[in-house]
């Protein structure tokens, strides 16, 4: 027969203490759901290789004049000197497009423009718009999406059939005929009126996307137990969205927005490649493949539209791979 427990959980008798030696108790730990999250997502190598190329991206993108400065180049100064002029081609001198110490991703044909100083400066002004257009989507899409899930009724009808219009509504047309009018004013625009326009054209038109996802959220939780509490304690109906609904809705919402930002940046490099986009002579990866396709410099120098277009690839999977990792990590129902 065993030795009784006395009150402090000590076992009585002169073998407790032999049986017991050596033995620490350990406290269980509570975990939060952002704990298990970030412990499922370790698991994923792929997610976590997926964030450091994104990391490194934005990192690229912020420190891009220091690189420039460092090198020696800029993305607006020709350089003829590095160009093949003997056979009136255009074409860069060198092998992989005029690589080099002085240029390490080559020069452009016809120009001898640096590339590394354009990859660069396009990767700041890509990641600038297609950020800030996942914010402005983010926010709208959430606001309205909200509101129509909550309210229902004749709010709902209303703010569906609004989104339902943009959604097929031509996207390209719209920013096509919005640029042409601000070209046609006496100054043109300039540059960051363009990059203004181009994340509410993008952000706006992808508002409606992020708000379905929203309004069948709230659909699904506005009926739970915790929202019929707080509407019985008299509050508000702002503080039940913003106070009760939302704070269970940063998983669905972190997750697509890290879904959206790839489809961003093909976007602005879509108008870019429309010349659209960043006016010239600012570098834009979708203006830079543009002059290689539309100029047929891509037989003069392949190179020349491979380095904005794997820009474009490692950035878009990069995105993807990351928001699937964030998925998998934060729905409870996943296996992996």
């Amino acid at each position: 027969m065993t030795a009784p427990l006395d009150v402090t959980g000590d076992v009585a008798g002169s073998d407790s203490s032999a049986l017991l030696s050596g033995v620490e108790a350990k406290a269980i730990e509570g975990r939060s759901l952002g704990q298990i999250a970030w412990m499922r997502f370790k698991r994923d190598k792929v997610a976590l290789v997926s964030l450091g190329v994104v990391i490194l991206l934005i990192l690229f993108a912020v420190v891009a004049p220091l690189i420039n400065r460092l090198v020696g180049v800029d993305p607006f100064t020709d350089n003829i000197q590095a160009l093949d002029i003997n056979t009136g081609t255009g074409a860069p001198l060198g092998h992989l497009g005029g690589v080099s110490g002085a240029h390490p991703f080559g020069v452009e044909p016809t120009n001898g423009r640096d590339m590394l100083a354009r990859i660069d400066i396009g990767a700041r002004y890509s990641l600038i718009v297609a950020l800030a257009a996942t914010v402005l989507s983010v926010l709208l899409g959430t606001f309205f999406g909200a509101i129509a899930g909550y309210f229902g009724g004749v709010v709902d009808t209303g703010i569906s059939r609004f989104m339902d219009i943009l959604l097929a509504f031509p996207q390209i047309l719209f920013a096509i005929a919005i640029a042409s009018v601000i070209e046609a004013t006496p100054r043109g625009g300039g540059l960051w009126v363009h990059v203004l326009l181009l994340i509410s054209i993008i952000g706006f038109f992808s508002a409606p996307y992020f708000g379905r996802i929203i309004r069948g959220q709230v659909l699904s939780l506005r009926e739970k137990e915790f929202v019929d509490a707080a509407r019985g304690m008299g509050s508000s109906s702002s503080r039940i969205m913003f106070r009760e609904l939302l704070p269970n809705m940063y998983g669905p919402i972190l997750v697509y927005s890290t879904l959206i930002i790839p489809t961003n940046i093909l976007f602005e490099a879509a108008l870019s490649f429309l010349g659209v986009g960043i006016p010239l002579p600012n570098p834009s990866w979708g203006s830079m493949l543009s002059d290689a396709t539309s100029n047929g410099l891509y037989h003069i120098d392949p190179w020349f539209a491979v380095f904005p277009g794997v820009f474009i690839f490692i950035t878009v999977m990069a995105f993807n791979l990351l928001g699937d990792g964030l998925r998998d990590a934060l729905d409870p129902r996943s296996t992996r």
